[in-house]
């Protein structure tokens, strides 16, 4: 109970800190806080064992997240979607226009399309381009973020980290050319503490590789290390999602309501209107 009353007080600082400083900040300038200030806060609590670590790879994530499956069962009916979509690609969204100022540069300048079902709102002009599986998604808990990650061929997502400890991230293999029979399409993540704490981005090649697979989900923490590629000769689709991260309640509360905060900022807004796709 002590322990908890302690938690309880730091974020009561943190939060009350955070939000003071927010208001006066731009998009930009508030996201790299929230990133700095989370990690460092997130890094202490699981430092003094008050947290669990998560792992790069998150297995059994059935268990927390059991509508994750329903989307893996019905993988038919979004792949088919997508392939709809597909066909006007050109009408897609860059990914390098998703998120304003913060993802204009470095990874998001490969060609990489995207289509948003929901940025903490569902996107409704969107979502009646592809009704089955913006059903689908309806029906998931704790989902944030849901879009096609579109990747065109001979593509490399170079190292980088994530900005949020509060979400693990989903994909589900929507379009795999060849199935990865070749291995061609890859996820690596490298969830050696030491490693991220250097911050040396070369240390990226000491992790663990994820080959996606059609109608196969993975689960993994994007804060850690990470890279990706489409190395094959034809466009590879996952359908990702931002999941919220299973925390004790207290945290889970912190979590809930900088979400909230996040996606009711005019940075979302834009996301969100840059996300349309013409009927």
């Amino acid at each position: 109970m002590t322990t908890t009353l302690v938690i309880l007080a730091a974020l009561g600082l943190l939060v009350g800190g955070g939000l003071w400083k927010l208001r006066h900040l731009s998009s930009k300038k508030k996201k790299k806080l929230i990133k700095k200030g989370v990690a460092s806060f997130y890094q202490r609590l699981e430092d003094r064992g008050l947290v669990a670590r998560t792992p790069g790879f998150v297995k059994n994530y059935h268990r927390h997240y059991p509508a994750l499956e329903t989307l893996e069962k019905n993988h038919h009916v979004i792949r088919e979607e997508c392939l709809a979509l597909l066909q006007r690609k050109d009408d897609l969204t860059d990914m390098k226009h998703m998120g304003g100022n913060y993802t204009q540069a470095g990874i998001h300048t490969i060609q990489w399309k995207t289509f948003m079902f929901k940025s903490g709102d569902f996107i409704e002009e969107n979502c009646a381009l592809a009704p089955e599986t913006a059903k689908l998604l309806r029906d998931v808990p704790d989902m944030y973020t849901a879009f096609f990650s579109v990747i065109d061929p001979n593509q490399y997502v170079t190292p980088h980290w994530g900005y949020y400890k509060g979400f693990v991230r989903y994909h589900l293999g929507v379009i795999i050319p060849g199935d990865n029979a070749d291995r061609t399409c890859w996820l690596r993540v490298n969830d050696d503490r030491d490693d991220n704490l250097a911050k040396d981005k070369a240390l990226v090649a000491n992790g663990t590789r994820y080959y996606w697979h059609e109608g196969e989900g993975v689960v993994f923490d994007d804060t850690y290390l990470h890279d990706a590629a489409n190395e094959s000769d034809e466009v590879r689709v996952v359908l990702w999602l931002d999941m919220l991260k299973p925390h004790p309640w207290y945290l889970q509360l912190i979590n809930r309501l900088f979400l909230w905060i996040a996606h009711r900022d005019k940075s979302v807004e834009k996301i969100r209107h840059n996300a349309l796709v013409a009927p």
